[in-house]
């Protein structure tokens, strides 16, 4: 790619046409866990380079402004969260959560300004375990489409939280590498003979396969694309391969192959042009794994691994990343601990925004090309006015997209695995 050409499939402040694509869809601004209580203390959050405070009122409500006071624009982040409103500090004037001015103390009672004062306040959707919220233009907000992972109980969702300092783009393309993990993540997904397909234990994910050049094929989707990892197998490698599919649903969120315990599923969500905020979900409808044991197992817990309300991470560059040599002699791959750590280490090292100019493509990195191309192309249509990638009709329902792995014998069609009816339908041409 050309610097050019990076810079429109990076770039998400402002007015760059990636952010434009992005305010066509809802975000993720924080977990619900972070505003739980009712007037509790406003987060401050940062997305596409605009900043806002979300809190929840009195009365359990969800809410998110801009992060400053329409009077004098002083921060609301340090407000007094009371009385079903966010009053401001400087002169006490309060805003609900729909914007409205409250009160108004510095100004007479008989104020015209009472009537027509209001602060900027995105359109807010809970659900999954997340407080989304709705950048876009406000006289076009599109209903809110659940992801996967909302269908599963609440208690059933775990969710790790990991600031990434650098550009949201080169997070998302290691989400959808599948050929790293042989190599990066080889100690916490080893080789095991006596497993058929991803087992999950405390410390690991046994693996049926030591092939570290996986095949892979692509297929693109009116959501974005999905595809395959091809691996031989150790046991009966002349009748079956060993698949792991991945789904790309534009334009943050991936969902990765599942263990025998839980589904997973990330969203790579951009601060500004060069951080992004990493979330990996675990969840099952029956089984799962704890919030506190998911944590534990990424290397990201609050308070541990992760600085509470910023979830910068303890092992960072500054520090490079902890790494233990010793522990690498004794057997340890990187010698970085947590997988999330592990990724971080690797994409925070291309710099803030990759260059991708002097990038060598091989064959392991066809969902790479098939990313850069498909979103450059997307942020290409909405410079031109068109609606973003995966917002027209036909769309496919997100609450029904999953992924796939295990064993496939020989000669049989990935494409056909985890197709939901109305993907078929729209495949076919059906209405």
């Amino acid at each position: 790619m050309t610097p050019e050409q990076n810079d429109l499939l990076c770039r998400v402040e402002g007015a760059a046409p990636m952010g434009r694509l992005m305010r066509q869809h809802w975000l993720p601004a924080c977990m619900s866990e972070e505003v739980a209580e009712p007037d509790c203390t406003p987060l401050k959050v940062r997305l596409l380079g605009e900043n806002m405070v979300v809190f929840r009122d009195s009365n359990g409500r969800v809410g998110a402004l801009d992060e400053l006071c329409p009077h004098r624009r002083a921060s609301l982040a340090f407000g007094r969260n009371e009385e079903c409103g966010l009053r401001c500090l400087y002169h006490g004037w309060k805003f609900d959560v729909d914007g409205n001015a409250m009160d108004m103390s510095s100004e007479p009672v008989d104020a015209a300004l009472r009537t027509t004062m209001k602060a900027r306040a995105y359109p807010v959707h809970e659900a999954g375990g997340f407080v989304w919220v709705w950048m876009g233009d406000p006289a076009q907000v599109t209903p809110f489409a659940p992801p996967n992972w909302a269908m599963a109980p609440a208690g059933k969702i775990s969710i790790v939280k990991m600031h990434g300092a650098c550009n949201w783009a080169q997070v998302l393309e290691g989400s959808i590498d599948s050929a790293h993990s042989s190599s990066l993540h080889s100690t916490n997904m080893p080789t095991a003979t006596e497993v058929d397909g991803s087992t999950a234990t405390e410390t690991a994910w046994l693996r049926p396969s030591a092939d570290k050049a996986p095949r892979l094929e692509v297929q693109k989707t009116p959501f974005g694309f999905r595809y395959v990892a091809i691996r031989t197998p150790i046991v009966d490698a002349d009748k079956q391969d060993y698949v792991r599919m991945t789904l790309f649903v534009a334009p943050f969120t991936v969902h990765i192959p599942s263990t025998d315990r839980y589904h997973l599923s990330q969203m790579l969500v951009p601060i500004d042009d060069e951080n992004t905020m990493f979330y990996w979900i675990a969840w099952h409808p029956e089984k799962g794994i704890s919030q506190d044991a998911w944590r534990r197992f990424c290397g990201a817990e609050i308070g541990k691994d992760v600085e509470p309300v910023t979830f910068r991470k303890v092992r960072n560059a500054a520090n490079n990343y902890m790494q233990d040599r010793a522990a690498m002699k004794a057997g340890d791959f990187t010698g970085i601990y947590g997988i999330p750590t592990q990724d971080m280490a690797m994409w925070e090292s291309m710099g803030a925004i990759a260059d991708r100019s002097e990038d060598r493509l091989g064959s392991s990195d066809k969902a790479i090309f098939t990313f850069r191309t498909q979103m450059y192309r997307a942020a290409q249509a909405v410079a031109r006015g068109e609606p973003a990638i995966g917002t027209v009709e036909p769309r496919v329902p997100h609450a029904k997209l999953m992924s796939f792995e295990g064993m496939l014998p020989k000669g049989e069609d990935w494409r056909v695995l985890n197709v939901c009816d109305e993907e078929r339908a729209i495949a076919s041409g059906q209405p």
